[in-house]
C-alpha cells in the first residue's frame, strides 16, 4: 500500500475511533435494583419446591420487577440500609410513609406522632441513604387529603412544612431524585387545583411529583393529567405507578373501588425509556399482592395476599382468547 495511502486508512480509523468515543452511552432504562427476597420471590420459591411450578412462572412476572422499599416504621435505618447494601450501585426505590396523621385514620393510619419526630425521622432517612443512587416518593395521598376534607384544617400548615422541610433534607443527598405524591386524576380531577398545595409542599425543589400510587387509572389518563399538572407547574417532571393498572381502573359503581378491586392486571413494566420527555419513569410503587387494607376477605394494609398477587399476574399472562372470559368476571364485579 502507497504511504499516503496508509496513512489516509490510518488517519481515517483514527477519527472514527474518536467520534465513536464522543457518541455518549444511551442511558440504562432498567436502573432500578430488584429485590431478590421480595414476598413474590419468595412466594415463587416455596410454590415451586410445592410443586405448583405454574403458579411459580406466572408468580415471578411478579418477582422479577424492581419495587420500592415502603419505610413506615419508626426506625428506617435498616430498611434503607438493607436495599442500598444489596444494591451495589443499582439506584434503590424508597417510599417515604410516616406523615403525622397518616390516611386520616382508615385503613393504613399511622405516622409519626409528631412534626419534630417526623423531621427526625426524615433525617434518619436521609443520613441511610447516604451517597447511594435513589428515588424516593414522598408520601403517598399526604397532599391529595389535604384538598378532599379527609385531614382535618388544623394540621394542613403543619403539613405543608413538614414536606417542604422533608423535600429540603432529602435533596442535600447528592444522588437522591424527590418526586411528592400527588395523588390521581379521579382523586382531585382539576389539575389547577392540585397547584397550590404542591407548591406550598415544596414541590419546586423536588424532581417532581408522583401520580396513581396504588391505584389503577389508566395510562392515558394519567399521562394527560400529568402533562397538563407539570405544565401548570413550570415545568415539571413526574414518575406513574403501573403496577395494577394494566386493565385501568375497575367498573362504575363498585364499592371501594381502590381497596383490591378484583378483575385488575398488571401494568407497564418498570423503565425510565418512557417515550414521553416530562415522564421520568414508570414505576409498580405499589407492591402487586400488598393488601390495600382489610376488605373483601383480604389482610390488612400493606401484608402481602398471594391469592390477589397471582390473580393480577395470572390475568396478566392471559391469551386474548380469555378477553370474553375477564369480562364476564368483570360484570360480576360491578355487583360487588
Amino acid at each position: 500500500m502507497p504511504q499516503r495511502t496508509l496513512a489516509a486508512a490510518l488517519l481515517a480509523a483514527l477519527l472514527t475511533a474518536t467520534a465513536a468515543e464522543a457518541v455518549p452511552a444511551e442511558p440504562d432504562p432498567h436502573p432500578f435494583w430488584v429485590d431478590p427476597n421480595s414476598d413474590a420471590a419468595r412466594q415463587a420459591e416455596t410454590w415451586q419446591e410445592a410443586g405448583r411450578t405454574e403458579d411459580a412462572r406466572v408468580m415471578r412476572r411478579i418477582a422479577d420487577q424492581p419495587t420500592p422499599t415502603w419505610l413506615a416504621d419508626a426506625d428506617p435505618t435498616f430498611g434503607i440500609e438493607r436495599a442500598v447494601r444489596q444494591a451495589k450501585g443499582r439506584t434503590v426505590l424508597l417510599v417515604a410513609y410516616r406523615i403525622p396523621h397518616r390516611d386520616c385514620g382508615r385503613y393504613s393510619a399511622g405516622g409519626a406522632e409528631s412534626g419534630p419526630a417526623y423531621l427526625r425521622w426524615i433525617d434518619r432517612f436521609a443520613d441511610a441513604v447516604g451517597q447511594a443512587p435513589a428515588l424516593v416518593v414522598l408520601e403517598p395521598d399526604a397532599v391529595p387529603h389535604l384538598l378532599d376534607g379527609c385531614t382535618p384544617a388544623r394540621f394542613h400548615d403543619e403539613r405543608f412544612d413538614l414536606l417542604d422541610k422533608a423535600i429540603d433534607r432529602l435533596k442535600r443527598q447528592p444522588r437522591t431524585k424527590v418526586y411528592l405524591d400527588a395523588g390521581h386524576p379521579a382523586w382531585v380531577p382539576n389539575p389547577w387545583r392540585m397547584v397550590p398545595a404542591l407548591m406550598r409542599s415544596g414541590v419546586a425543589d423536588a424532581d417532581g411529583f408522583a401520580l396513581n400510587v396504588s391505584n389503577f387509572r389508566a395510562d392515558a389518563e394519567v399521562i394527560t393529567y400529568g402533562e397538563t399538572l407539570g405544565e401548570l407547574l413550570g415545568g415539571k417532571h413526574f414518575v406513574m405507578d403501573t403496577s395494577r393498572n394494566g386493565s385501568g381502573p375497575p367498573p362504575p359503581g363498585m364499592n371501594e373501588p381502590w381497596c383490591n378491586p378484583p378483575g385488575r392486571t398488571l401494568g407497564r413494566t418498570p423503565t425510565t425509556a418512557t417515550g414521553h420527555p416530562r415522564i421520568d419513569a414508570f414505576l409498580w410503587i405499589k407492591h402487586p399482592g400488598d393488601s390495600d387494607g382489610a376488605c373483601r376477605g383480604a389482610p390488612p394494609a400493606g401484608e402481602w395476599w398471594p391469592e390477589y398477587a397471582l390473580d393480577l399476574a395470572r390475568r396478566t399472562d392471559k391469551s386474548p382468547k380469555d378477553s370474553v372470559a375477564i369480562a364476564d368476571e368483570d360484570r360480576r364485579a360491578r355487583k360487588q
